[in-house]
């Protein structure tokens, strides 16, 4: 054994012991992970700084010498077979939100039609992060700090290439199921998809009372018998000389709009948003003149 430098331990280098039935990526060259939340997780990973032992560990990844994952909240659990005959135990933990804060992300999230829509039909908007923005939270992990990682193995670098291979199972283990991350973040999908049910129906409640007036008592109506009215059935009647359209504003201003939300294409979708609410104030303006004129006089007789 050498040292690599002061206080740094140094291994010579060592074939790993091929694994029958091992766990490999299903990329054997250029990035591993196809979906965007696989590609997330291993840029987030690139940005720690971690070296050569990220190489390290895809290497280790294609060659199936993960033997088994297992996800569970807030925590990762592997067994990598490396140079040694007993396999490596490695444990990788990203501390769960708070309820607290899965209460505000489940609020963003039921707040834009769009993400509800998605996540309630089993898919991962592709812009989910701007939901946990919203609640000043972060869905993955924002420095190597947010993660705790363990390895029975000697190497004393952290993460050694056996925490790295399963770092990069983990990005394909995502693209298969996205709804792992939430896990990770300590909420399962059924849990989520019924916090988020039950959160939608209401903002869909309180829209639909924004946006209904309110019911007029109803009158009995009083039904003349055919026969006593046949001399007058087909004139128009004096209800018809007072019949008005009456034309206003929308109760709640740009609702479809609000319900749907940024727009998920382009860099800066609240700019779009802004720039269609803009459009909907024009035409409703427009709608109005033409109905009431420049003086406030209805043009819109029935």
């Amino acid at each position: 054994m050498g040292y690599r430098g002061y206080g740094e331990r140094y291994y010579e280098p060592s074939r790993p012991r091929p694994v029958k039935d091992g766990i490999k990526t299903k990329s054997q060259r250029g990035k591993i992970g196809e979906t965007w939340w696989a590609g997330r997780w291993t840029e987030v990973l690139g940005s720690f700084d971690m070296g050569a032992r990220l190489g390290r560990g895809r290497t280790y990844a294609r060659r199936g010498q993960v033997m088994n994952l297992e996800i569970q909240k807030g925590m990762v659990s592997a067994r990598v077979q490396g140079s040694r005959p007993r396999p490596y135990a490695v444990t990788i933990e990203l501390k769960p939100l708070s309820e607290a804060d899965w209460e505000r992300v489940t609020e963003a999230m039921a707040s834009q039609a769009i993400f509800a829509a998605k996540l309630l039909a089993g898919e991962m908007p592709q812009n989910i992060e701007e939901a946990f923005q919203d609640a000043r939270v972060s869905l993955f992990p924002t420095n190597s700090e947010d993660l705790e990682t363990d390895c029975s193995c000697p190497d004393w670098a952290n993460p050694c290439k056996h925490i790295a291979a399963v770092y990069y199972l983990l990005a394909e283990e995502f693209d298969r199921d996205p709804f792992m991350i939430f896990r990770l973040r300590g909420k399962e999908k059924d849990e989520l998809i019924a916090a988020l049910r039950e959160r939608r129906a209401g903002v869909q409640d309180a829209e639909a009372g924004a946006e209904a007036p309110a019911a007029a008592p109803e009158e009995a109506e009083t039904v003349v018998p055919l026969e006593e009215c046949l001399d007058r059935f087909w004139s128009a009647g004096d209800g018809l000389a007072s019949f008005r359209i009456a034309i206003g504003p929308p109760r709640v201003p740009e609702a479809v709009l609000k319900r749907l939300g940024p727009p998920p294409f382009g860099k800066d979708g609240a700019a779009v948003l802004e720039a269609l609410n803009r459009a909907y104030r024009s035409v409703s303006e427009q709608a109005l003149r033409l109905a009431y004129g420049e003086d406030g006089e209805s043009n819109a007789a029935g």
